[in-house]
């Protein structure tokens, strides 16, 4: 079975020509999955033909508006689409209370139901199962609570399993190493190159050599860095540092599909 992941926005907090807020859709097991939904994700959404149908979750990384400005507006296109199957969404306990004024003002009489499942991203933990898909939190160094995903493939024959880590905004930290081990295809920001490497600390971010590092000691088989902050103009420039570190290394692209 062929896994793909779509990229809808690489880019940091400050949109550019180049690029979108964050986002990305998991195609896995015939059902999507949603990650991170920053503004304008919908309109990427459609431009690349997926499946509102097949869409049943998305999961938020943390709530930073980069990552989640795009939830309202894509909610109540699905209803104006006529959605009718419910829609879940995995985020920190303040995404409910956040989303639901603006639900109930501006999407009064939805077609379907939307359904908060809170999540503590402190915690390594399973926040989805069923008979194909589990999917498992990264807690994550950043300025809010923040975890990444890390989607795992079931098979009832002795095929290999297939894994996919999403990380997120955060610092270097090693402490994910023991947790993404040996993922097929590891999704890391890399938000700096080298020459900004010491606004790392105050942003609570990585560069891509420090992305690269986190795949390296993970034994992982694939590196995409994303996240691209806006200083940067040529993104070679983040490849080329990544590389350098671990070279089965690519660039996330906005309104590209990778295989898993």
């Amino acid at each position: 079975m062929n896994n793909e992941l779509h990229i809808l926005g690489c880019g940091s907090a400050l949109p550019t020509f180049q690029n979108s807020p964050a986002c990305q859709v998991l195609e896995i097991c015939d059902k999507s999955f949603m990650i991170d939904c920053g503004e304008g994700s919908q309109i990427w959404f459609r431009r690349m033909a997926l499946k509102t149908a097949r869409l049943y979750s998305i999961f938020i990384s943390h709530l930073h508006g980069d990552h989640c400005f795009g939830l309202v507006g894509l909610i109540s296109t699905f209803s104006m689409m006529g959605r009718t199957q419910p829609l879940h969404i995995y985020a920190h306990k303040d995404m409910e209370q956040l989303m639901m004024p603006w639900l109930n003002y501006h999407c009064e009489g939805m077609s379907y139901e939307v359904i908060f499942h809170p999540i503590d991203p402190r915690k390594s933990e399973v926040i989805f199962e069923d008979r194909t898909v589990t999917v498992t939190t990264i807690p994550l160094k950043h300025k809010v609570p923040t975890c990444g995903f890390l989607f795992t493939e079931h098979h009832r024959d002795q095929e290999p399993v297939k894994r996919y880590a999403y990380c997120s905004d955060t610092q270097y930290t090693e402490k994910i190493v023991p947790i993404i081990e040996g993922v097929k295809v590891l999704y890391h920001e890399s938000t700096y190159i080298e020459q900004y490497a010491d606004r790392c600390k105050g942003t609570m971010h990585s560069t891509a050599a420090q992305a690269a590092t986190i795949a390296k000691k993970a034994n992982v088989e694939q590196l995409i860095i994303g996240h691209y902050s806006a200083r940067v103009d040529n993104h070679k420039l983040f490849l080329e540092e990544a590389q350098a570190v671990f070279p089965n290394t690519v660039m996330a692209e906005e309104c590209q599909t990778y295989g898993i």
